[in-house]
């Protein structure tokens, strides 16, 4: 041993495991045997199996330059071989750290696991761009490997009145976009334009990057002489638009030559493959006849 600035270091080479050490882990204090630190294979065991000398002061605890904000768990996953991880993804990020520097690979696998999976939980359930220009909403359907629908809002471009039933079917419009955005989640991409030009409620439906269909919902009515903006709410249309838009979900298929090619096969079959019921009809007649 040696003596310097009020500290030395020691080496713990044949030291029983039931004794015990104290700890001083960046100002956090610790008492565990040595059967524990030395109890996996890790830095610890290391440090504490006389292959390393370590740092001790004068009142002797052993000095650790690392935060101790973690050692306990670290020193639970020793004795037993789990811990409880903390909740806080912060906390999971700062074991890891630690978990990393002493060499635990099978804690640090858990800490990995537990944020991969906190990410997850994390991230929304989808995600729907909102458009603030048109270069924007050109730039996002035509980077977009998958179809895109598009609902486009703006209750102030109306220069009229709207009639009684119009913010109804605007709501109504609004949350059959988000039942959809969430049903096709990852097979469709939504995206929300609430800037617009002179519409103020369509959908637009694009495939391959561009315009396949469009449903507007707005028309100009007239009620006591005066023009009224009218709001309409067409389910069925906006369902059967949205189904049709699938088609589009892979940009190597393009849906117009899929059918021809399927045509085609159906064209290429064996003609024995392709008798009608009228023929199959002539052909047992015939049969019946004979016998």
């Amino acid at each position: 041993m040696s003596g310097e600035s009020g500290s030395r270091t020691s080496s713990f080479r044949s030291v029983s495991p039931s004794k015990y050490v104290k700890l001083n882990v960046g100002g956090a204090l610790f008492y565990t045997t040595m059967g524990t630190l030395t109890k996996q294979d890790n830095m610890l065991r290391a440090m504490f199996s006389g292959r390393m000398e370590v740092l001790t002061d004068s009142e002797g605890w052993i000095l650790i330059d690392r935060s101790g904000k973690h050692f306990s768990t670290i020193l639970n996953y020793l004795r037993d071989g789990n811990a409880p991880l903390p909740e806080g993804r912060k906390e999971v990020q700062e074991l890891l750290a630690e978990a990393k520097y002493y060499c635990m690979a099978e804690l640090v696998d858990q800490c990995q696991t537990l944020l991969k999976k906190k990410q997850i939980e994390a991230d929304p359930i989808c995600r729907v761009p909102v458009i603030t220009s048109g270069r924007e909403e050109q730039a996002v359907i035509n980077t977009s490997n998958k179809p895109v629908v598009k609902l486009l809002y703006n209750r102030g471009n109306n220069k009229y009145s709207y009639t009684s039933t119009s913010d109804d079917n605007m709501l109504k419009n609004i949350e059959l976009f988000d039942k959809l955005s969430l049903r096709f989640n990852g097979r469709v991409l939504f995206i929300k334009d609430v800037i617009g030009t002179n519409e103020i409620c369509c959908w637009t439906f694009y495939g391959h990057g561009r315009k396949v269909a469009e449903i507007c919902c707005t028309s100009i009515v007239y009620a006591t002489e005066k023009k009224q903006t009218k709001v309409e709410f067409p389910e069925a249309r906006i369902y059967e638009e949205t189904l049709n838009i699938l088609l589009y979900e892979s940009r190597d298929m393009d849906p117009e030559k899929d059918v021809l090619a399927r045509a085609a096969e159906v064209r290429s079959l064996p003609s024995s493959c392709c008798v009608s019921d009228e023929e199959d009809e002539r052909s047992e007649a015939r049969g019946v006849r004979r016998h």
